[in-house]
């Protein structure tokens, strides 16, 4: 196995161990930091932190420093590679100055946009929004830092710093709201943690790469280059914005905190399962620079869409199928009654999700090859049609009605996407659809229905019965996938595997 290859797989299982933590840790700990807290502050930390959010954009700088690095590895022109990065983190800095001004401009008008609020409550937040927009201020220069890991495929390096920060914080917020800290103390503890993480990712930058960033005068070309790209990459992230991020402020301002809460609990669960899912998807934008130097003659390109695209949609497909069979019970003995909302909720954002994170390489492909424009149009405009379906659906079902307009952005995202990867990338998706969609998606029907048949008989009124069906659901999930979804050539890769574990077991 090369050294990318090790480094992908490293990355990978690190990735999946820090969505095991991610997962366990957020069922024994977000019930329990919810009711140390309570529900409505609860709502409005989420409040705070989603509105703050939607400021911090970078701009496109980041992924421009992933494919910008990797091409220049790939040219073998190290020089350059260190210019740009001064010119990148030169930028950054003047963003993080426009940053701090608008975060100040909210704050000020904070009681206007929120006068569903109480007083109380509006002084909770303003405290609470402060403390994260310090944090998000000192942060921002600093997001690079994750582009140098990934365009010098340091990937296990890159995955051991988040589990780290999601460990230390988990650890930190544990702590303070033993001792009775409350509040304040949750949101100062994920500051120190990510401090802690920048510091981190510096010393294996300094240690392992030949990165010495070189403070020059703005090259205009290299700097007309980056702005072209990030302008699209910018609007992109700008959508990503108008849909989970936007969407408390919008219960804010026309339901109520505890439909924040509730959505909040939609977003984790989402969260979790993306993540799961798009695991991989950064890993592979050094080795698709590669393909396009050198010209993909032989299909490379969809080749990997389709290997790539299968594994999330298998894993996204058991995801699926297990929270619709027994979401609603774990709802239920994880939060309580007042939160079966959230069941309706995630079912909804997850549906589309499962066919969306399938052609998630695709944006790769499309950064690499500079083809961001059409992408980002899309994604724009489905983020404006969120919010406008978002405040009609929300005043009227809350946070169901907030889930309800993002499951129907998501199908019409997936459509356009998969109308342009078609037509721009040289890929075809019509054949992706039948390998990837047709061929695995009755394993995801399948499921659904002989858990829910099962399910009415043998309820999960117990964790331990909740365990006992999640294995159940697993089993029925893999023989249908060996028997239908998987093509022979998988196949013999899992046997492979599988013996290879088993030699070094013995």
């Amino acid at each position: 196995m090369t050294s990318g290859n090790k480094q992908i797989a490293g990355g990978a299982a690190l990735s999946y161990v820090t969505i095991a933590f991610n997962i366990v840790a957020g069922m024994l700990y977000t019930p329990w930091m919810v009711r140390q807290i309570g529900q409505t502050r609860y709502g409005l930390y989420t409040l705070a932190t989603s509105l703050i959010a939607m400021f911090v954009i970078d701009f496109g700088l980041s992924t421009a420093t992933a494919r910008f690095v990797s091409r220049y590895r790939a040219q073998g022109d190290s020089q350059r590679i260190n210019r740009f990065l001064g010119m990148i983190f030169q930028l950054y800095l003047i963003l993080d100055a426009v940053l701090l001004l608008a975060l100040v401009v909210v704050y000020i008008f904070s009681g206007t946009l929120y006068r569903t609020l109480t007083p109380e409550d509006l002084n909770q937040f303003r405290t609470v929004y402060l403390i994260a927009a310090l944090y998000s201020v000192i942060h921002f220069p600093f997001v690079p830092l994750d582009g140098i890991l990934t365009s010098h495929e340091l990937f296990i390096q890159q995955k051991l710093a988040s589990l780290l920060q999601n460990v230390l914080t988990v650890g930190l917020v544990v702590i303070a709201l033993i001792r009775g800290m409350g509040l304040y103390a949750l949101v100062t503890a994920n500051a120190l943690a990510g401090l802690a993480m920048i510091a981190f990712r510096l010393y294996v930058i300094r240690r392992h790469t030949k990165v010495r960033v070189r403070f020059t005068r703005l090259d205009r070309p290299m700097l007309k280059e980056i702005l072209g790209f990030s302008a699209w990459v910018t609007l992109d992230a700008l959508s990503a914005r108008l849909i989970f991020n936007i969407t408390p402020s919008i219960l804010g301002m026309v339901a109520s905190t505890s439909a924040i809460a509730v959505f909040g609990i939609v977003t984790v669960i989402e969260g979790h399962a993306y993540t799961i899912t798009a695991a991989i998807n950064g890993f592979f934008m050094p080795r698709i620079s590669r393909i396009v130097l050198r010209g993909d003659e032989g299909g490379s390109l969809q080749s990997l869409l389709l290997r790539v695209g299968r594994f999330q949609f298998s894993v996204n497909g058991l995801i699926v199928a297990g929270f619709t069979v027994l979401g609603r019970d774990f709802i239920r003995l994880w939060m309580g009654e007042s939160y079966l909302d959230a069941y309706t909720g995630v079912v909804l954002v997850l549906i589309p999700g499962l066919f969306l994170s399938a052609i998630q390489i695709g944006n790769t492909i499309v950064c690499v090859q500079n083809k961001v424009r059409g992408m980002a149009l899309i994604n724009f405009f489905t983020g404006l049609l969120n919010v406008a379906l978002s405040f009609f659906f929300s005043a009227r079902l809350g946070a169901v009605g907030a889930s309800l307009s993002i499951f129907t952005v998501y199908a019409v995202r997936t459509l356009a996407l998969s109308r342009f990867y078609h037509r721009q990338l040289d890929v075809d998706m019509l054949e992706f659809a039948r390998k990837c969609y047709l061929r695995l998606g009755p394993g995801v029907l399948g499921t659904i229905a002989l858990g829910w048949l099962w399910t009415k008989a043998m309820p999960s009124r117990s964790w331990l019965w909740l365990g006992v069906n999640g294995l159940l659901v697993c089993a029925v999930y893999t023989a249908f996938l060996v028997a239908f979804g998987l093509s022979a050539e998988e196949k013999r890769a899992v046997a492979r595997l599988l013996e290879r574990r088993g030699r070094k077991t013995q």
